[in-house]
């Protein structure tokens, strides 16, 4: 007999509550395999991607692409018996292990399935999902679901209810701003029908105030762009910020630029200038610790890391992400350039995982790709120091009491003023703006 198993929203990052449906790659009558990519989403902090739990074959979709669906609320219905093998004699399911799902994690929550008409009969059940948490990878183990029941309501589920609507209706009720879990079905089974939804939303379309037809538009707050907004604000009034400014002449930085793209060990990297900013931030740090700290309140301690988890604010065609190159501190300068470009690449492919995203100790933020000398960045929740890396520009420049053309750069530091005093801050960005200036202070380092 067939087995219906729900496979919940998962917590694919650390404690995320929602996400956003942007594609299903499967759809009902299609056969899946465990660790098979059925849907992309989109959460606070990236586009993920998630495998399936369960082989079978898909009976329903639960959430159309564009809704929000919280942590923990089922979005596919999986049949895991299509060849409608003998059940046990009791009517149950039997627990089974679960492959492990590299790549996201769950929440502990609680999911009853949904009850589907028609079905025979058998011993209703729930399953808690229990999580397992790992730096990089996460192995979920999805709730096991008893076979169906027959029941005439929607069954409760983590998060509501999951109400009984074909996949057209779902889109209508969306598009009318219609909650079906609110609607008692008339049709078979207690299924909401086009009617039930059309009647319900005539009474909303007379109270709503008319809208312009032009000289706005209105997008919803989601996603990515809710997620940093939350953030920058947290940040903006936890941290008290300081922020210095500093001009330099990177004419020399430059110019060994030019000299190490023609080089055989540069030859096919990226070498950008916000490489050297990289460079120089890392080395800069170890003169200055203070700005690769963290203040924890909790624990009424100033945490130093010994080592730099550099973030890289990108702008992509989500909104801000803020990926991190690990242990940037251990690389090269062309190891720089490589992780700098897969980085980058990855962020604006919009691929970028949760787990790239966490435990940043330092961030730079390149604002001078958008041709813009400078700013006021705000820091990253749980860092103590931003650097804006502005546009290098050809400016009047004095040199040796004449005045020249060179290549001219501003930068600016936000530190939070807590971890960090005047004194340090300023050392750190004069450290950072000399490296710049002249790449053979290094060595002095």
């Amino acid at each position: 007999m067939p087995q219906f198993k729900h496979f919940p929203l998962p917590d694919v990052g650390e404690g995320l509550v929602e996400a956003e449906i942007l594609t299903w790659h499967v759809k009902p009558g299609d056969t899946v395999t465990v660790n098979q990519i059925i849907v992309e989403i989109e959460t606070a902090k990236a586009a993920v991607e998630l495998p399936c739990p369960f082989a079978g074959v898909v009976t329903e979709l639960l959430a159309e692409p564009g809704k929000t669906v919280d942590v923990g609320t089922p979005i596919i219905v999986i049949d895991t018996d299509p060849n409608g093998e003998a059940a046990p004699a009791n009517g149950s399911v039997e627990p089974e292990r679960v492959p492990n799902l590299v790549g996201y994690g769950v929440k502990a929550v609680t999911a009853k399935r949904r009850a589907r008409v028609g079905a025979p009969a058998a011993v209703p059940a729930s399953a808690a999902v229990s999580a397992a948490v790992a730096p990089a990878a996460i192995v979920p183990t999805p709730p096991v679901v008893t076979a169906p029941v027959i029941a005439p309501e929607p069954q409760p589920v983590a998060g509501g209810y999951v109400p009984l609507a074909k996949p057209p209706v779902r889109k209508l009720a969306k598009d009318l701003g219609i909650d079906l879990a609110a609607l008692a079905g008339s049709g078979p089974g207690g299924v909401i029908t086009r009617e039930d939804v059309e009647q319900a939303a005539t009474p909303v379309a007379a109270a709503a105030p008319a809208v312009a037809s032009r000289g706005e538009r209105r997008v919803p707050i989601k996603g990515v762009r809710k997620a940093t907004a939350q953030a920058m604000v947290d940040s903006a009034f936890t941290a008290p910020h300081v922020t210095e400014f500093l001009t330099i002449d990177v004419t020399p930085m430059m110019e060994l630029r030019a000299k190490l793209k023609d080089s055989p060990e540069f030859r096919g990297v990226k070498l950008t200038p916000l490489v050297f900013a990289a460079k120089a931030v890392c080395l800069a740090v170890r003169r200055t610790p203070d700005v690769n700290a963290t203040w924890d309140a909790a624990a009424n301690e100033i945490v130093y890391k010994d080592y730099v988890h550099l973030g890289i604010a990108a702008a992509t065609p989500r909104g801000l992400v803020v990926p991190k190159v690990r242990d940037a501190d251990q690389l090269s300068l062309r190891g720089l350039a490589e992780a700098l470009q897969q980085l980058t690449d990855t962020a604006r492919e919009g691929k970028t995982t949760p787990a790239d995203m966490l435990g940043g100790t330092i961030t730079i933020t390149n604002v001078g790709v958008f041709g813009v000398d400078t700013g006021t960045p705000i820091i990253n929740p749980g860092e103590s120091a931003i650097l804006a890396f502005g546009a290098i520009r050809d400016m009047p420049w004095v040199v040796d009491g004449q005045v020249v053309a060179r290549k001219v750069c501003q930068l600016a530091l936000s530190f939070d003023h807590r971890v960090v005093d005047g004194q340090q801050g300023s050392q750190f960005l004069a450290d950072v703006g000399a490296l710049l200036a002249d790449p053979a202070v290094a060595i002095t380092y």
